[in-house]
């Protein structure tokens, strides 16, 4: 099952892109042999500042088309780790080829897209920075991998 970041957003070079760069390749290498991967990112950017109505559309064709939609917002459901490498597991076992995770930009997504996407998933109540969710999760996608492996990269 590949897996598509879409984002609002250029990353520069810099420590998020770091981190990025090194929980993707982790979950690549670690992926592949599970079915999972590879990850492509695809970033989005409205140059006229319409806000997240704007923004919605970009992200939108930035999936592929027939991709599950996973919107990442905090009024999503909170997932522990080994539920959400379970539920990855379950999207690729039912013979999900694609699977998109869309990250708003700094006024987050529309409620239209909201509504769009299969699952809506929160890494808590707290609102988080667009460019920190993408580490938070490329990271746990790597950790998803990781207890799917039966690593020792997860500890309970």
């Amino acid at each position: 099952m590949r897996v598509h970041i879409c984002a609002v957003g250029r990353l520069r070079a810099g420590p998020e892109r770091a981190l990025i760069d090194d929980y993707l390749t982790r979950f690549d290498r670690t992926g592949r042999a599970l079915g999972l991967g590879p990850v492509s990112v695809h970033e989005v950017e409205d140059k006229k500042g319409g806000g997240m109505e704007a923004e919605a559309p970009l992200l939108v064709r930035a999936a592929p088309s027939g991709a599950l939609l996973v919107a990442l917002d905090e009024r999503g459901k909170m997932l522990s780790s080994p539920d959400f490498a379970a539920l990855l597991a379950r999207w690729r076992d039912a013979g999900r080829q694609d699977v998109a995770f869309v990250i708003g930009g700094a006024d987050g997504i529309a409620p239209g897209l909201r509504a769009e996407a299969e699952q809506a998933i929160s890494f808590g109540p707290m609102v988080w920075p667009h460019m920190l969710v993408r580490v938070m999760l490329s990271e746990q996608l790597y950790r998803a991998a990781s207890i799917l492996a039966g690593a020792p990269y997860h500890r309970v």
